[in-house]
């Protein structure tokens, strides 16, 4: 003790500077520390297998020399008491840039007692266990520096310091402890730990520290080094364990806005039956009858009315999810300039009384069109000094100029009547915002696979006189033979509810099956759409067949067919392809992966990009989006009916095995497994541009995956002994999708393959396949006749009592059976929300902090493959898009389909993949 004490007098201690990164720049700067009386030095080892601590050549004694029978004294003394030095820390804070007036008195206040020791206060972790006390090797507690004085920076990001005194025998710093002694929450963003011989150490954070008074037990961050859960160091294990029962709670109680828990819970929050019964609503999930996956706990109490409902937290109080979940900054602020847009679904009901019944509804197609010249509120006759008397509409107009008008949908900025067109309808089947509900026609006529007894015969109305005429001269079964007839099919998805929709005010809809003919160009071509109703018995017209017209009456009887036809695929597209695949069933795994996959666990370094912001935009989507009265009710043919379609499809349709892309265009008939071809797979249909380019997605995807799998799993034994990950698997179906957690179809989880296959399905889901269906919403359907969302009235027929005023105006009849005014415009500003790409988007190939996510060396550079991969795929897409001979993406007034194009800029720019669900 006393030669440490000589060695490293307080004074020297408090005066020393931080010692480099670069250890020999350490080695020259330390040994000035060294008295000039202790001569006998022993040299540093030049190989070592983890950081250790950067300290003089005189203070380190070898192994080799610790034997030899000539060493002197001092180095037995100084070999048995470690010299303690100091490291460094450089600790990046991510300020707010826009403050509330109460949050800049806590900034400071926080200001002002940091100087007096309400500090931000951090601790280092070793890797290595003290022999002593049984526990890992701890350094002392060192305060952020400067904290005061840097506090009024009007930057994002601002650097602090922090110092440590730790033993020579430290070994690999592995974790790092925070206390936040302020009163305000603060954003960690990174630290890094400069002073050790093998060069900085990273911790990257990306998360909310909360204040001690709030949230008393320490923080803990784990250094960017992966460990599978067997190669924890001794260190680490406790704080592993203990961070992940964090994280999982204990089930009870109200959860807290600052809480950082992961908990699950059935959709019982969609209903409001405390405002009437008419808002009440069914819950999904925990039944046979309503099978659902699960959503994150809140833990809020029971609504009055119903102890089966929770009760409901309405805009503009925020639901809950955990902390670190919520929206950054620049992606809220994104969001709520959108909202003013939205606020007009606040503001226009009110205003009903004062508008006459005439513009309810567009009358003419430049009605539609002035929604884009004029904007709303002057389309419905509001003019200045009647919107002076309005509130808020001011505050709108002073936000942002243009805002009270509509962006031009893509969709009619190249052709204005490029939607009019039945090729162009048939091409949205295959390169439009759904493009994977089309399947091979496989049996003509289709068959039902309903029950008959309870919705009528099961054979379709479709005859092959229907169509035959179309096929260019071949008979139907030679057509299907040569894969030239396809499908959209959504007969048994809707028929179950159809009685129900069409009961309600406002609402009129068809079960409807499309039937495509594949030309000699590579086009599609609709050649039959079958209409039909509920069953009513053996006289009734349940059934109809709609043909391509012949003249002025069946032209406006096929635009109306065509315009049923979208609005199923609009409510499937919704409901089923976008909500259901892609938000609701990736829920349950990215709740299991924060409670059972430590941070340190590399496939949770793995999937982290593709979780960010996805329960945040399910819980908004639980307030405003799918909940009772909510978007999809109001502006959706299903209105009321919506979730439990959804809920049925997730019980009768879905299947995880199937949501890889080669596995779902299979099982469509729109590929063929073909081991000659580039990525296995021959597509039925050449020109079919989500699945062209989405191959080559999914290709890199499982290319990178499997190589990270492989490099962490060499052998199956270690993915059947990884207890963390045995466990996420297992929670993510058995809890998170309990009600079909007895299906035969799950995946099993027993190889490399195994896990590959998952992941890939996952991070697929995630990223391109949420890209195709979520962000060409507003430019294909901002216009409302393109793809309207809601039908409101059959296709009348002679002897209907609406046949005669469908003669006479059909124009008008056409436009009065698709959405209202305020029905389209709602919709309108919704998908507008929905399909732009925030500032802070994060896209496939790119990662935050892309060379320090993880500390091994081979995965970064793996994933710079990866990306250099992405990029390539991005240059082969435009190349397509340029191709006169593909004419499903290239041609006058065709839209390039670049839904799939990796980038993008921020906005609505109908392509770009972000790694993860956050619209």
């Amino acid at each position: 003790m006393t030669l440490t004490k000589q060695i490293m007098g307080s004074s020297l201690l408090e005066r020393s500077l931080f010692v480099p990164s670069s250890p020999s720049s350490l080695l020259n700067q330390t040994r000035f520390l060294v008295p000039l009386e202790s001569k006998r030095v022993v040299r540093v080892r030049k190989a070592a297998k983890f950081p250790v601590a950067a300290i003089s050549e005189d203070l380190v004694k070898s192994s080799s020399s610790s034997s030899s029978p000539s060493s002197s004294s001092t180095s037995s003394v100084s070999a048995e008491k470690p010299v303690k030095f100091k490291v460094r820390a450089v600790i990046t804070v991510r300020n707010k840039i826009k403050e509330d007036f109460k949050e800049t008195i806590v900034k400071h206040i926080d200001a002002l007692t940091d100087r007096i020791g309400r500090n931000v206060v951090f601790e280092l972790v070793s890797t290595e266990i003290d022999p002593k006390t049984k526990a890992a090797k701890k350094s002392n507690e060192a305060v952020l520096k400067d904290w005061s004085k840097k506090s009024n920076l009007k930057v994002e990001r601002v650097n602090y310091t922090a110092e440590f005194i730790v033993d020579s025998n430290f070994g690999e710093p592995g974790a790092i402890t925070v206390t936040n002694k302020h009163q305000k929450e603060l954003f960690l963003e990174s630290i890094t730990i400069e002073g050790f011989a093998n060069g900085p150490v990273h911790f990257p954070c990306n998360s909310w520290v909360q204040a001690r008074k709030d949230h008393p037990g320490k923080r803990i961050f784990f250094s960017n080094k992966p460990y599978l859960p067997g190669d924890t160091p001794a260190g680490l294990r406790l704080l592993r364990e203990k961070e992940l029962k964090n994280l999982r709670g204990d089930g009870k109680g109200v959860r807290n806005l600052s809480d950082r828990i992961y908990d699950y819970d059935i959709y019982n929050d969609l209903g409001n039956p405390d405002k009437g019964i008419e808002y009440a609503r069914q819950n999904l999930g925990g039944s046979d009858m309503y099978p659902y996956p699960r959503r994150c706990r809140t833990g809020r109490e029971p609504s009055d009315t119903d102890m089966y409902a929770e009760s409901r937290v309405e805009k503009p109080l925020p639901m809950y999810v955990p902390r670190d979940e919520r929206f950054e900054e620049s992606k809220q602020n994104t969001f709520t300039v959108k909202r003013l847009k939205a606020v007009l679904h606040n503001l226009i009901p009110g205003l009903k009384a004062s508008l006459s019944a005439s513009n309810q509804d567009f009358n003419e197609f430049s009605d539609v069109d002035g929604l884009y010249s004029e904007g709303l509120l002057i389309k419905l006759g509001l003019q200045d000094d009647m919107l002076k008397k309005i509130p808020f509409v001011s505050k709108i107009q002073e936000s942002s100029q243009g805002l009270l008008k509509y962006d031009t949908p893509k969709i009619i900025s190249k052709d204005k009547f490029a939607w009019l067109r039945d090729d162009e309808f048939a091409r949205q089947a295959i390169a439009g915002v759904n493009p994977v509900s089309i399947e091979k026609l496989k049996v003509f006529p289709p068959v039902s696979k309903l029950d008959p007894q309870i919705y009528g015969p099961q054979e379709s109305a479709l005859k092959e006189e229907h169509i035959l005429t179309q096929l260019n001269g071949m008979t139907v079964q030679e057509a299907i033979n040569e894969n030239k007839l396809f499908i959209v099919d959504y007969h048994d998805i809707y028929l179950p509810f159809l009685e129900g929709i069409n009961a309600l005010d406002g609402r009129k809809s068809y079960a409807t099956r499309t039937i495509f003919f594949s030309t000699p160009r590579g086009t599609l071509k609709p050649v039959a759409i079958e209409l039909s109703l509920p069953f009513a018995g053996p006289s009734s017209r349940s059934k109809r067949v709609v043909t391509p017209p012949v003249d002025a009456t069946t032209n406006w009887m096929w635009m109306l067919a065509k315009a049923h036809v979208c609005s199923n695929d609009a409510g499937v597209h919704q409901l089923v392809n976008h909500w259901l695949r892609t938000h609701a069933n990736l829920e349950p795994f990215i709740l299991a992966a924060h409670r059972q996959l430590s941070a340190m666990h590399p496939i949770y370094k793995l999937l982290d990009p593709h979780m960010r912001y996805t329960l945040e935009i399910n819980a908004l989507a639980r307030q405003s989006l799918i909940n009772a009265d909510g978007i999809i009710e109001n502006c959706f043919t299903p209105g009321r009916y919506a979730m439990e379609i959804s809920s049925a499809a997730y019980k009768n349709f879905w299947r995880f095995d199937m949501d890889s892309l080669p596995a779902d265009l299979i099982r469509r008939g729109m590929a063929v497994p073909d081991p000659t071809q580039p990525h296995g797979l021959k597509l039925t249909l050449e020109d079919y541009p989500y699945a062209a380019d989405g191959i080559l997605i999914w290709s890199a995807i499982e290319d990178w995956v499997r190589t990270y799998v492989n490099h962490y799993y060499p052998h199956s034994s270690l993915i059947c002994n990884d207890k963390e990950l045995q466990a996420w698997y297992s929670e993510s179906i058995n809890v998170g999708h309990a009600d079909l957690r007895h299906e035969s179809w799950w995946p099993t989880l027993n190889n490399s393959e195994d896990l590959v296959s998952i992941l890939s399905i996952l991070i697929w889901n995630a990223s391109a396949q949420h890209a195709a269906l979520n962000f060409g919403q507003y430019p294909y359907g901002g216009y409302v006749p393109n793809r309207p969302p809601l039908t409101r009235r059959l296709i009348p027929e002679e002897g209907d009592p609406e046949y005669a005023s469908f003669l006479a105006d059909p124009q008008k009849y056409y436009l009065n059976a698709l959405p209202s005014l305020l029905q389209a415009t709602k919709f309108m500003a919704v998908v507008d929300t929905l399909s732009t790409h925030s500032p802070d988007e994060e896209y496939l190939g790119d990662r935050q902090q892309p060379s320090i996510w993880s500390g091994d060396a081979e995965i970064i550079e793996a994933f710079y493959d990866f990306s250099a991969k992405i990029r390539q795929i991005e240059k082969v897409i435009d190349s397509r898009n340029l191709d006169k001979t593909l004419r499903n993406r290239c041609g006058a007034g065709v839209l390039p389909y670049e839904l799939l194009a990796p980038s993008s800029e921020s906005g609505v720019t109908c392509r770009g993949v972000p790694n993860s669900v956050s619209t």
